[in-house]
Formats: structure tokens, C-alpha cells, sequence
């Protein structure tokens, strides 16, 4: 999996995840999300419309990620899940801890001051 920043404004930061979230790439992730947060990041759209799989220790990351922004004040939110990731994602009840948008647009309005 590869993932990488594909937009920062101020402190929403898109992050695309590509290939698969498994036990290889997890740590990738971790480092990643705790170099993110200490500069300041505290929004996280994370695209998923390029993932392809998702195992247990992907989703822990996933978790970690949500602990650690929310320590913050901060708030992550899941796009472009597809197939068989979404029903993952559901079948755990991650979709009660994350909310779920169809598109990066849809995630970034949801981000605006109400």
C-alpha cells in the first residue's frame, strides 16, 4: 500500500490510500499519521477508492489513527470505500466510530463550520 498526501489546507490533510491496509503496510501508516499530527494536522479525509484490501491490522491502524486525532481535537473521516472494504468496514461496526462519505468532496463539506 501506498499511501500519500494529496492535499493540506491548513489542518485538513487528504491522505489516498492505495493497494492494501494489511500487516506489511500498517506501520507505514502509523508512522505516517504520528508525523501528521505533531505538525499540526487535526482533519483527515482519508480516501479509500483506490484500496483494494483491508485486513485486522489494517483496520487497527484505522483505529489508531481515529484515537489519536481525536486526542487532539481533531476528527477522520473515511471515502470512497467500495465492495467488499465497505462491507468490512460495516461488518465490524467501524461505520458507528468513522463517518463515511461517497467522494472527497463530500467528506470535505461535511468538514466546514456548521
Amino acid at each position: 500500500m501506498e499511501t500519500y498526501a494529496i492535499e493540506v489546507v491548513g489542518d485538513l490533510m487528504i491522505l489516498r490510500a492505495d493497494g492494501g491496509l494489511n500487516s506489511g503496510t500498517a506501520g507505514q501508516l502509523s508512522e505516517k499519521i504520528a508525523a501528521l499530527v505533531a505538525g499540526g494536522v487535526r482533519s483527515i479525509i482519508v480516501d479509500c477508492s483506490q484500496l483494494e484490501i483491508i485486513s485486522s491490522l489494517g483496520l487497527s491502524s484505522l483505529l489508531m489513527l481515529h484515537t489519536r486525532i481525536k486526542r487532539v481535537g481533531g476528527e477522520v473521516k473515511l471515502c470512497g470505500l467500495k465492495g467488499s472494504i465497505v462491507q468490512v468496514i460495516r461488518m465490524t461496526k467501524l461505520d458507528r466510530i468513522f463517518e463515511l462519505y461517497p467522494d472527497i468532496e463530500a467528506a470535505r463539506l461535511a468538514f466546514r463550520p456548521k
